[in-house]
Parts: structure tokens; sequence; C-alpha cells
């Protein structure tokens, strides 16, 4: 296991190689759909840093960040996948999410010294712990449907109970 801090050199980037196991430690920054192509447009029109966004040396995780935690979106999605090369050649050094990247892209970090590392998403493990589904209630509405699940450990934490929260 690698560990890598942020911000990140370019040697160290320079010495990872596909299959490599990591651990990332210090700050990130987190974008998905919307979030990428208005930092890009900020990169276009110089006024990012004068945000005080600083990306030499960054990770950006393709994610949504909610009171229930954090997860991958996928990477793939034009609106993150297009931004890659833009934000690789302004300096993000690991773009961090899920799923496979175009070729194009792939070559686009590569000429920026990036590089792209997957998470594998909370639903993986959960998958593993899933024994048996069933539709119960509004088969119509898809996966959005009420399912009733057969698992064995899954993995969770109390949130609330006796008047109490982690989130207050």
């Amino acid at each position: 296991m690698v560990e890598i801090r942020t911000p990140i050199k370019s040697e160290v980037v320079a010495d990872l190689r596909v299959g490599d196991k990591i651990s990332i430690f210090g700050k990130i920054y987190t974008g998905r759909d919307m979030a990428l192509p208005k930092l890009v447009r900020l990169l276009g029109d110089g006024s990012a840093e004068a945000m005080g966004i600083e990306l030499d040396g960054s990770v950006i995780f393709h994610t949504a960040v909610s009171p229930a935690g954090v997860g991958p979106t996928s990477s793939n999605k034009a609106e993150i996948e297009g931004s890659m090369p833009a934000l690789s050649a302004a300096g993000v050094r690991l773009h961090l999410g899920k799923g496979s990247l175009r070729q194009d892209t792939v070559e686009a970090l590569a000429k920026h010294g990036s590089i792209y590392v997957v998470i594998p998403p909370v639903t993986a493990l959960l998958e593993g712990k899933t024994l048996s589904r069933r539709v119960v209630l509004f088969g119509e509405d898809g996966m959005e449907a009420m399912y009733e699940l057969e698992v064995a450990g899954y993995p969770a934490i109390v949130a609330a109970a006796h008047g109490e929260s982690i989130y207050r």
C-alpha cells in the first residue's frame, strides 16, 4: 500500500503503476456533473486561484457530499470525464472515482502527468453481502421500487438513538 499525501508531487505520480494500491491523505476536492464543468470555466477566465482553489498537486474526488456520506459517482459521465484533461493541465495529479475512461482521456491524463484511480463504492461491499432480493411494492418504478433483501453482515453505525444524533 502506497501512502499518498496532498499536495502530490509529480515524482510520486510518476512512480505509480496500474494495479498499485494507494491510501490518500490530506485535503482533496470533490465535484461531479455540475461542479467540474463550472470549475473548468473558472480556470478558463483565470478566477479559480482568486477563489482559493489551488489545483497544483491536488486530488479531485468525483462525488457529492451529503449528511449520509460520500461515494464515488461514475467518472465517465460526459461532464466529469470531459473536465479531466483541463483539470489535469491545471495541476490535478489524481482523479478519484469509478468506472472506465475513454482512451483519449487516458492519454490526456498521461500528457499532463495525472492519473485516475478508482475507489470501490460502498454498494460493492454491500452487494457481496446481499443474498437475495425481490420486489415487494411499486415494481413499475424499477430500481425505485420497494425491495425485500436478505442480507448477511451489512456493516452499519447507529446514527440516531435516544434523542441523540451524530449529525448535530
